[in-house]
């Protein structure tokens, strides 16, 4: 679609906003948030005419891009037929969401708890470990990031917890594998492997092996840099909870449903969990939703006792609608195929190739539509374009960078000092060599500030 401009509208849109919304994660009087009057596939537009190629896919949910038009037409349907109805009833597109997720699922995953998000899903996964357990403590680490509400913002362990951090919420925190930056003077991915699993059950052991509830992941996590574990990492996780009857819980939030190239990341890796947390991708965001699939044993748990939890539009029919679409979708088009084929094929040898050129780009890491490029001043030293959790000036480098993507036309996604590659899991060949141009073109701003 050709996006013809309306400034006019564009403007009065804008206007609305800044008089009455009130946007996260931001100091409101600093953002100057475009006005955006359409999206289809891998692309939106504003009302000025600019068109971008999303390498964001929205907050990486839009895994079969926006506004396909199946699951346009089954959120029409479902909302001429019921538009919502309570969540202690049996529905069928709720039941069928629950049935088309737990069919995809890893093991026996299958009873589906759901949501609103990924949040809660998280909020609700690590309750349901507790009360399973009887224990009051989790696991998680340093660079993570599990969600915004209270028990999820403190499980998360990038600076965004740090506002909302009571330190009394039962959570302990420990350092997982990631070669790149190893806390643990590794040099090989066996050797990261070895000592990060050596660490955390240092760390349980000297925490108590029986206060410990769960131990919760992203199987890869997202937002704090794709940083795809080392062979045997999840499988060792996997053994130290069997070992000391702690439940693990794997956050799919954002690698879940085909962005890694698989249904679930733990398919890579031939790991289950005892819990999976899941959003996002699973109806790509069209209407918002997130679950936790669960396991026969913590199920058993609550087969006679009451689950003490629960949330007025949980498996709400429109969102369980467009999911039980988007899967449909997914699996007639190929899409999960798809993602590993063309990350495998275009995204990482463009990207690798990028690296090659760039003296910014110090590392290529990722897998299927899933991939971050760490951006330093020095390849050899390693030091970050900026420091962590830069701010203003000394963003500088990454601002520069980032303007200079929307200038060719693309929308990227920026972190610290890394922008990842997370376009729509549906995007051509021809699409995601057109991000990689517009890419390797921002990336010289990006090689102006290396030394």
């Amino acid at each position: 679609m050709t996006p013809q401009p309306n400034p006019q509208v564009g403007a009065a849109v804008k206007a609305a906003d800044r008089a009455h919304v009130f946007h996260s994660w931001s100091a409101q009087e600093l953002i100057d948030p475009p006005a955006i009057a359409g999206a289809e596939g891998a692309y939106f537009w504003d009302y000025d005419g600019n068109r971008y190629l999303d390498f964001t896919s929205g907050l990486v949910y839009t895994n079969i891009g926006y506004q396909h038009p199946k699951v346009v037409a089954a959120i029409q349907e479902q909302a001429a037929t019921m538009t919502t109805f309570a969540p202690a009833f049996a529905v069928e597109a709720r039941s069928e969401a629950a049935r088309l997720i737990a069919e995809r699922t890893p093991g026996d995953l299958d009873k589906i708890f759901f949501t609103n998000a990924g949040a809660d899903a998280v909020e609700h996964a690590t309750r349901m470990a507790r009360l399973h357990t009887g224990r009051p403590k989790v696991l998680s680490a340093y660079r993570s990031y599990h969600g915004g509400t209270h028990q999820a913002i403190n499980l998360t362990g990038d600076p965004r917890r740090w506002a909302s951090d009571t330190g009394a919420a039962g959570v302990v925190r420990f350092w997982a594998p990631f070669l790149y930056r190893s806390r643990f003077y590794a040099e090989t991915e066996q050797q990261e492997c070895e000592r990060a699993l050596q660490h955390l059950e240092d760390t349980i052991v000297f925490e108590g092996p029986q206060t410990v509830a769960a131990i919760i992941l992203e199987t890869v996590p997202g937002t704090a840099g794709i940083m795809v574990p080392p062979p045997g990492y999840l499988a060792g996780v996997r053994a130290l909870c069997d070992k000391y009857g702690i439940v693990f819980i794997l956050d799919e939030v954002m690698a879940g449903f085909g962005r890694t190239g698989e249904w679930f990341a733990a398919d890579l890796f031939d790991v289950t969990p005892d819990l999976l947390t899941f959003a996002k991708g699973v109806n790509s965001g069209y209407v918002p939703l997130g679950g936790v699939a669960i396991s026969r044993k913590i199920a058993e748990t609550f087969a006679e006792r009451p689950y003490p939890g629960g949330l007025t539009y949980s498996g709400h029919p429109l969102a369980c609608a467009a999911a039980v679409a988007t899967i449909n979708v997914m699996a007639e088009e190929g899409v999960v195929e798809h993602a590993a084929n063309l990350g495998a094929c275009v995204i990482e040898p463009g990207l690798r190739e990028l690296a090659e050129r760039h003296p910014s780009v110090g590392e290529v890491r990722g897998v299927g539509m899933f991939w971050a490029l760490e951006l330093v001043r020095n390849r050899e030293t390693r030091e970050p374009l900026v420091p962590y959790n830069a701010t203003g000036d000394a963003n500088a480098p990454m601002a520069a960078f980032g303007a200079a993507a929307k200038k060719n036309g693309l929308w990227p996604f920026i972190n610290m000092n890394r922008t990842h590659v997370v376009p729509a899991c549906t995007i051509t060949e021809t699409e995601a060599k057109e991000g990689l141009a517009a890419l390797d073109a921002a990336l010289s701003a990006a090689d102006e500030h290396t030394v």
